[in-house]
């Protein structure tokens, strides 16, 4: 488990807690001792929704297929 000392953890407490996965703890130390544990909530839903870019224009090459030069001599 990682951990960080509280007076670090005070002045960077947005870095530290972006940088956490959700449910991964941190000790919170001071004079190297344990006081605190902080961990990142779990999330409570997916950040994207079914069907969101259904109404969106996507692009592909024309050539998207066609085979690539550095296979050419498997294919033949």
């Amino acid at each position: 488990m990682a951990s960080i000392n509280i007076n670090d953890a005070q002045s960077q407490l947005r870095q530290v807690i972006s940088v956490l996965k959700p449910g991964e703890p941190i000790t919170i130390t001071d004079s190297g001792k344990p006081v605190a544990t902080l961990a990142r909530s779990p999330l409570t839903q997916w950040p994207c929704k079914a069907g969101s870019a259904k109404n969106t224009s996507h692009w592909m090459s024309t050539d998207f297929d066609a085979p690539l030069d550095d296979f050419k001599e498997y294919s033949e």
